[in-house]
């Protein structure tokens, strides 16, 4: 059975049915085998097979942590995840609110000049476009890691240095769709317990979270300094990443089968779902994972586009 903790990064999850909440969630550290199926019964609770599942010569797939004696228990399993990830109410990234915005809190410390300041809001008045970090690294000579670390006050989250990088180690974290769409940077994997991710200039919630609820690992956001974040995403995106599928939003129920279908296909040890923005992320395990992150070859993705729903 799953062991739950709770989740540290709160507040932006579902709040569907299940053992996954908006706070909770079922992590195990590294996806395992499927049980026994000598050993446990199947975990469709509607399952009408009774003991005959027993002769069934399957031991996959397992679906969030759950083995699935046949292709229709596989898709009763579906449908509750669809209906805890799918069901509530839609949860966005609200629009953080900064106590002083970034030129005055800059001006505060001491790290721009009130002309400095002025100059920086005129051009970007003028351009109607751009950030004034931008404008003020651009135009007037600031220090980009002075922005960086007036971001990361705005935030309340720390900057992370790009040491130890591993882009081809880090690109099964998570699928390129989501580097690319929302600018994320996996950094590095401590202790086997912490998952660093990076971000250019504002932190995603609901991304960290999709992650954290994905890998079981606890996800410590920040922020790393323009041009390097920009180099390492540019590189990270160049690495081989997990094979993906894309499919279209549909119906609940066409949802339900396709992804059953998917998962009886590929017979994963594992197949985990999360809802991130505008879409839902499958990852599905060929393999016992070995340590905190997987192999490109271990795992496989499924993103669904929700938006026409």
């Amino acid at each position: 059975m799953p062991v739950l903790r709770r989740l540290s990064v709160g507040g932006m999850g579902s709040n569907g049915e299940g053992s996954q909440g908006s706070s909770v969630g079922w992590v195990d550290q590294q996806p395992g085998p499927g049980p026994s199926r000598l050993l446990t019964t199947c975990a469709n609770p509607g399952c009408s097979s009774g003991w005959l599942h027993l002769l069934r010569s399957r031991s996959a797939p397992v679906v969030e942590g759950g083995w699935s004696c046949s292709p229709s228990c596989t898709e009763a399993r579906v449908a509750v995840a669809l209906r805890r990830e799918l069901g509530g109410r839609r949860v966005e990234a609200s629009l953080h609110r900064h106590r002083i915005p970034l030129g005055l809190m800059m001006l505060e410390q001491g790290w721009i000049t009130s002309e400095q300041l002025r100059k920086g809001l005129d051009a970007q008045r003028a351009a109607g476009q751009g950030r004034l970090g931008t404008w003020l690294v651009e135009e007037l000579g600031v220090r980009e890691q002075l922005v960086t670390r007036a971001l990361s006050m705005q935030w309340g989250c720390p900057v992370l240095a790009l040491e130890y990088h591993d882009a081809d180690g880090m690109a099964a974290m998570l699928p390129r769709f989501f580097v690319e769409a929302y600018a994320a940077l996996p950094l590095r994997a401590a202790a086997g317990k912490i998952l660093y991710l990076g971000f250019e200039d504002r932190l995603d919630p609901v991304l960290s979270l999709a992650v954290e609820r994905m890998t079981g690992l606890s996800v410590e956001a920040g922020l790393v300094s323009g041009s390097r974040f920009r180099v390492a995403h540019e590189r990270l995106l160049r690495t081989d990443f997990p094979k993906v599928e894309h499919v279209e939003g549909a119906s609940k129920l066409t949802l339900v089968h396709v992804l059953s279908e998917r998962i009886e296909r590929a017979k994963p040890v594992e197949a985990r779902f999360v809802r991130v923005h505008g879409s839902l992320w499958l990852r599905m395990w060929r393999k016992l994972q070995q340590g905190p992150v997987a192999r490109l070859s271990e795992v496989e993705d499924v993103v669904v586009s929700l938006e026409a729903n």
